[in-house]
């Protein structure tokens, strides 16, 4: 059985024990977080929501808050002296998808 459900604006496969990254959430390690918005289930038998299902929820546990990896952003314009330089580390929150239903 799998759901896709919209999570932070985004939308992701889900499967039961499942572990992924998402946007930061709020919330410590080892919390419930329940997201209701479902578009989709499959269980022998699809389900597609106009636009989400009701009744339907996936719950899933906070694992930890991780940051991903370093972008270097650089400009630079040839011949006039100018470079600049800027880093960035997006904030993910991983999560282990507890149920779905």
């Amino acid at each position: 059985m799998y759901a896709i459900v919209e999570i932070a604006g985004l939308q992701y496969k889900v499967e039961k024990d499942q572990q992924l990254f998402v946007n930061r959430l709020a919330g410590e390690a080892g919390d419930e977080v329940k997201f209701d918005r479902v578009l989709l289930t499959d269980n022998g038998t699809i389900n597609v929501g106009a636009p989400v299902i009701d009744g339907v929820t996936v719950v899933a546990k906070i694992v930890e808050h991780v940051k991903g990896d370093k972008v270097i952003v650089f400009k630079k314009k040839r011949r006039k002296g100018y470079q600049k330089s800027n880093g960035h580390r997006q904030q993910f929150t991983k999560i282990e998808v507890a149920s779905i239903g």
